[in-house]
């Protein structure tokens, strides 16, 4: 049975979109099965089976999806106010594509306070609008500063036309001598 709710309608959006000047939009959350407890202020989910989450200039797709918020207003009721993330868990076969960026992985790790998202098991990001992709043990995106850092990299995109060498002429020092082109 599909499990449908709104209960991370504006929180998720908010927590995690990238683009403030883009129109909210809906927050969505589908899975097969989901399981939601508060102890205290906090509200802990764990979603398993097809979860498809949607939101402001995000989608996100995976096996399991686990996540903690921060909760406001009445402290006994089963699913509290959410206000804030603590963080997101994505695991197996995660799909995020947010914008023209695309990341594929085993684990996402969204870090909302740190303005954080780290990918581990088999990490790839292919931003569509430059045609780069990055690959490595661990990619972590830094959101605001358009920053990835990627251990053990692996980088691809399109050809390089020039480096700024070219190899068919000769090239003459200051001194006048020329100097033969090297050989291919």
């Amino acid at each position: 049975m599909k499990f449908r709710t709104l209960l991370l309608c504006c929180a998720l959006a908010a927590g995690i979109s990238t683009r403030a000047e883009q129109a909210p939009e809906r927050t969505t959350l589908d899975c097969d099965n989901a399981d939601m407890w508060s102890v205290g202020n906090e509200t802990h989910g764990v979603c398993t089976g097809s979860v498809r989450l949607n939101g402001t200039n995000l989608k996100l797709q995976c096996d399991r999806l686990e996540f903690v918020a921060i909760g406001v207003g009445d402290k006994t009721s089963t699913v509290p106010t959410l206000e804030k993330f603590k963080y997101l868990i994505a695991t197996g076969h995660v799909l995020i594509v947010q914008g023209e960026r695309e990341a594929t992985c085993g684990r996402a790790e969204v870090l909302p306070h740190d303005d954080k998202v780290i990918l581990t098991e088999s990490p790839v990001l292919i931003d569509h609008g430059t045609e780069w992709t990055s690959a490595g043990e661990k990619i972590t995106m830094l959101r605001g500063e358009r920053r990835v850092i990627v251990d053990k990299s692996r980088v691809s995109g399109p050809a390089l036309r020039d480096l700024g060498f070219d190899s068919l002429k000769s090239t003459t020092p200051g001194d006048g001598s020329a100097r033969p082109a090297p050989p291919k």
